[in-house]
């Protein structure tokens, strides 16, 4: 059988990510690397061994044959780039968000349809054991039908400060909210119908970085269920994780409750430092690559070879940035605001 040829737009660390899975996978022969920053993107092809490097995309997709593009650029930039690698006929792989703006989600949509590829945005929290488990539970019907959920994905300040250069021209809610409406929706199996988000700022534009500090934001869904989502970026870096995640949901006949912040399945103490590691989202095992994040990757090429509809559908990808782009109205008016989806969207 015939590898899948894949190519990676984008040298960061989550390039990194995807890199690392599909150098593993037997599935994939990873042949490209693109990035604006040609010596990164030089060092990364050396790193993973891949046998070609680009800074243009537009480039790589007229000179070179390859099957798949993993899109693993700043969320804002995503757009363009996804429209352009459709429309080349590469079936695609997008982290989240899949676009941050109405204009480009329509064009993706028609691309897509018009050129018959296919495309997943990693929405990897689906991936997350405790989430998947509570599902699993909601969908057997132990926990009845979805009454209300309270979610908060927050990040230490560091991810904002140090992590993310480009932090000043995206927003939490792109980086983390995409998650947090991704999981609410998958939990109550409905599309939100209206929201109501209030915010906060100065924190970090005290740092002189341009951006909101927090969102909280109330969700309504057509069947009746209310969801109240946090998403910051400001929770102090002593925070045992760099996610602060709490999760509770309720239904009719019970309720779930998750407390991810404090991870304590491990623990080491040294003289210099206490750490928490990561054993849930990518970490390696015997030299491979483990953790929910991987596997959400790993899902999107196991479904290219066997031809399974994705987890994570373009409908999905779609009204979760709708959602989104109203909770950013909703904020600029301070009233609620209904929440357009991809039906309307595909009618324009």
């Amino acid at each position: 059988m015939s590898k899948i040829r894949m190519a990676i737009i984008g040298a960061g660390v989550w390039g990194e990510t995807h890199a690392f899975l599909y150098r593993e996978h037997p599935a994939v022969e990873l042949i490209a690397i693109c990035d604006l920053d040609r010596s990164r993107a030089k060092s990364f092809a050396q790193k993973f061994e891949i046998p070609h490097f680009f800074t243009d995309h537009i480039e790589m997709l007229e000179s070179l044959d390859f099957d798949a593009a993993a899109i693993v650029t700043p969320d804002f930039a995503h757009g363009r780039i996804a429209i352009d690698c459709a429309n080349a006929g590469k079936d695609l792989l997008v982290e989240k968000p899949l676009a941050t703006t109405r204009e480009d989600l329509a064009a993706i949509v028609g691309s897509v349809s018009k050129n018959r590829v296919r495309i997943m945005t990693d929405l990897h929290n689906r991936w997350s054991p405790p989430f998947a488990v509570a599902k699993e539970m909601l969908d057997k019907g132990e926990l009845g039908t979805p009454v209300s959920a309270y979610f908060r994905l927050n990040d230490v300040l560091w991810v904002a400060t140090d992590m993310l250069p480009w932090s000043a021209r995206s927003s939490i809610l792109w980086f983390l909210g995409s998650h947090s409406v991704d999981t609410l929706r998958w939990f109550f199996n409905d599309e939100v119908e209206s929201v109501y988000s209030v915010s906060s700022s100065g924190v970090l534009k005290n740092l002189g970085l341009d951006t909101t500090d927090i969102y909280q934001t109330l969700l309504k869904f057509r069947k009746g269920g209310i969801a109240t989502m946090e998403n910051s970026w400001i929770t102090p870096n002593t925070n045992p994780c760099v996610n602060d995640i709490k999760f509770n949901f309720t239904g009719s006949r019970g309720m779930v409750n998750l407390d991810l912040s404090n991870n304590q399945m491990i623990e080491s103490y040294t003289q210099r430092e206490a750490k928490r590691p990561d054993v849930l989202v990518r970490h390696f095992i015997h030299g491979k690559a483990k953790g929910f994040a991987y596997e959400s990757i790993r899902h999107f090429i196991d479904c290219l070879v066997s031809g399974e509809e994705f987890l994570v559908s373009l409908e999905d990808a779609v009204n979760t940035s709708l959602v989104i782009l109203s909770i950013f109205e909703s904020v600029r008016t301070g009233k609620p605001e209904k929440v357009e989806t991809i039906e309307a969207l595909s009618a324009t």
